[in-house]
């Protein structure tokens, strides 16, 4: 009898033992980032908001007990490195699904290869129109410029009485290009004519030849579709050959590495997005006062995206009991995530299906309202 007990306590140690380790296993997700190069600097914040949610994640006990992991991988904002870096994660770490990458050029290339695969990709920082037309594998909670620069250039338009613009935009590049394009739509839309159309390249330094020519055409307002790598550069530019009108800019230049880049001439600037570092809910306030206090610098759009976005899956990975298949565990989070509404430091969030270029049921965007604001002395001011 004692023999039998004892056994039948051995039994049940290691059943509890088993339950423990079982609660307590990793799920394990990838990211590729660009951490280097040009577009380095909204990589860096776009890891920073992963690493933050995560830290607050598990340390609130994790999702249905089990700890996140998160593998990041620099894909440094070149297409074939995306490419690359999404195989590794895939196939070789064999992530359960992957963030990123953080261009849209790179979304491009680099999706259908997660599509493929029917692994879930999530962009928290591409606003391109065409990404989650690649199919139903594909997700953002990064809204479109079409929706969010319509609102910036009405408010821009309202408040800096602007009624003819210059555009200038990157023409070797798909988020650029679509932010020209939804510019145009959008200018066209508000009846704001365009005295002049200019263009550049990824790489350029000398901006002066197309700022001449725009300061020449005497517009109101200079709309600016362009990464910050190339964005601060055209206003420091701009500045000194005495243009003082303002800059309508889309998502690449919203990001506070603006003051440091185009430091005095960082003033008078116009950008949307769902966020805004002065927004007062209790959701952002707590999202503005962590990031601070652990990176000793304040969040910008990128690193609030990717904290929710973290925030959004590990609420999928809720309903889930993870069976350790991993296709089907793949196949699960996929058929989870839809359905997920949020409200965090990007405020109420909800994903929208949108149908693929065949005209059946693709990826899934962001249903989201803009907040507009205005960069004043080195910081950005909501307006409305």
């Amino acid at each position: 009898m004692t023999s039998h007990l004892l056994r039948r306590s051995a039994l049940a140690a290691a059943l509890a033992a088993f339950g423990i380790a079982a609660q307590a296993a990793d799920i394990k997700l990838g990211a590729a980032e660009a951490l280097s190069g040009p577009a380095g600097q909204y990589g860096q914040s776009i890891k920073n908001g992963f690493d933050l949610a995560v830290a607050e994640i598990n340390a609130a006990g994790g999702v249905n007990g089990n700890k996140l992991v998160l593998q990041v991988e620099d894909e440094a904002g070149k297409k074939e490195q995306a490419i690359d870096v999404f195989k590794k994660l895939i196939f070789q770490d064999r992530v359960l699904m992957v963030f990123g990458p953080t261009l849209s050029n790179s979304a491009q290339a680099a999706d259908p290869i997660a599509q493929a695969a029917k692994v879930v990709v999530f962009g928290t920082s591409n606003t391109a129109d065409g990404i989650t037309t690649i199919g139903d594998y594909v997700f953002r909670n990064s809204v479109t410029e079409a929706d969010v620069l319509p609102e910036t250039l009405r408010v821009a338009a309202k408040h800096a009485g602007v009624k003819k613009v210059a555009v200038l935009y990157g023409n070797d590049d798909v988020f650029t290009k679509s932010g020209y394009d939804a510019f145009k739509k959008a200018l066209d839309d508000l009846k704001i004519p365009v005295t002049t159309t200019e263009t550049f390249a990824k790489g350029d330094v000398d901006f002066k030849a197309q700022l001449t020519k725009i300061k020449a055409s005497n517009p109101d307002a200079i709309v600016l579709s362009a990464l910050i790598a190339e964005g601060a550069p055209i206003m420091v530019q701009a500045r000194q050959l005495g243009i003082t009108q303002p800059f309508i800019g889309g998502n690449g230049m919203n990001s506070v590495k603006v003051f440091d880049l185009a430091k005095g001439a960082s003033d008078n600037l116009w950008v949307g997005s769902p966020w805004a570092l002065g927004s007062q809910t209790p959701q952002n306030q707590h999202f503005v006062v962590a990031y601070t206090q652990k990176y000793k610098a304040a969040p910008d759009q990128f690193s609030a995206q990717a904290y929710d976005a973290m925030n959004i899956v590990a609420k999928a990975l809720q309903k889930l009991k993870l069976s350790g298949n991993l296709d089907a565990d793949r196949k699960a989070l996929r058929d989870a995530l839809p359905s997920v509404s949020h409200n965090g430091a990007t405020g109420p969030f909800q994903f929208r299906q949108v149908s693929g270029k065949d005209g059946k049921p693709a990826g899934y965007d962001a249903k989201q309202a803009a907040i507009v604001s205005v960069t004043k002395d080195g910081k950005y001011v909501i307006e409305k």
